[in-house]
């Protein structure tokens, strides 16, 4: 993906995402990106559960500390950003939309973000704090990056930027968002960037 927008992504176009119906606003709103209601996963999804079964299957329970998932979750954004050369599927594969673990030429935003999820899960993050996103980046490109959820609301671990921050605070749009009680399944969120000024719901 990664790539300039002009109306759609994965078949659903974004006036249609904007036509959901908007929910209550409450005072956790701006912590945690919320589900509005379920939507197809995107194209580049299909297969990678059974592919790499850890992107679905839900983690045992883990007793690491929130100090130390932050830690893993700092070193490792910056590691793979720093190593992983980015490339386009179209130029790697010579086709579009392949998620995939990067290879030794690269990988392009999704493939950043299955790394990441892989080696925390490693690290004994569980894999529904570990929530894959599409968003619009500032420049309404495509893209594509990592939730890291925790107690005090949800972070974002992106391929354009080595720091950790919340999602508001990225100036994305966030489209859709795996659900982290069926990592197998997706919610439209809505939320940010140029959709900004819509409500969104209380957790």
């Amino acid at each position: 993906m990664c790539r300039v927008w002009v109306l759609c992504l994965t078949g659903v176009t974004l006036a249609a995402l904007l036509s959901a119906s908007p929910v209550q606003a409450g005072s956790n709103s701006a912590k945690f990106l919320l589900p509005q209601r379920t939507i197809s996963a995107p194209a580049g999804f299909a297969g990678l559960c059974a592919k790499y079964r850890w992107v679905c299957a839900p983690s045992a329970r883990s007793n690491i500390s929130e100090d130390a998932t932050l830690r893993a979750a700092k070193a490792i954004n910056n590691r793979v950003n720093r190593q992983v050369r980015q490339i386009e599927d179209q130029v790697q594969y010579g086709r579009e939309e392949l998620w995939t673990l990067p290879t030794a030429r690269g990988g392009d935003c999704e493939d950043l973000v299955l790394l990441k999820k892989k080696l925390l899960i490693e690290h004994g993050i569980p894999s529904e704090n570990l929530l894959i996103a599409t968003v619009l980046d500032r420049k309404l490109n495509s893209h594509a990056v990592l939730i890291l959820r925790t107690a005090g609301g949800d972070l974002v671990l992106d391929s354009l930027t080595n720091k950790i921050m919340p999602w508001k605070r990225t100036g994305h749009t966030f489209l859709k968002l795996q659900n982290p009680d069926a990592l197998n399944q997706w919610h439209a969120v809505l939320a940010g960037g140029v959709i900004k000024d819509r409500p969104t719901a209380s957790r």
